[in-house]
């Protein structure tokens, strides 16, 4: 399996890892089909994400589309992040092989999950 450069840089340098213990909103994902599961923690301010971190348990794609996605949420406010895609996230890596793409679908379930709980109040 090939990855990207950039792919191989978020995984062995994954940007926003950890938690926030005093979160806003935590979004949590999983598929028990490859066992990858990634979560979520935002702090907002002024409906912008001030600060986003996250834990994945999974292959070196599904770290990487953590990373990259955070770094893609960051400073970004909650309407544009609800508007971002697996596509999105993908095309940021330069590309990730045909059966790692459901990995990515993951990180933006769970950052829209995290959000969709923040503005309900849950």
């Amino acid at each position: 399996m090939i990855y990207t450069e950039k792919v191989m840089e978020h995984f062995k340098n994954p940007h926003n890892q950890g938690s926030i213990p005093d979160a806003d909103a935590v979004g949590q994902e999983g598929n028990p089909v490859c066992g990858d599961v990634m979560k979520v923690y935002l702090k907002i301010k002024n409906d912008v994400i001030a600060d986003i971190k996250f834990e994945t348990l999974g292959c070196a794609a599904a770290i990487a589309v953590s990373s990259a996605m955070t770094d893609m949420a960051k400073g970004k406010t909650l309407d544009e992040v609800m508007k971002m895609t697996k596509d999105d996230i993908v095309n940021d890596l330069g590309g990730l092989p045909v059966q790692k793409v459901h990995c990515s679908m993951l990180g933006v379930d769970a950052l829209h999950q995290a959000i969709k709980k923040y503005r309900t109040g849950k």
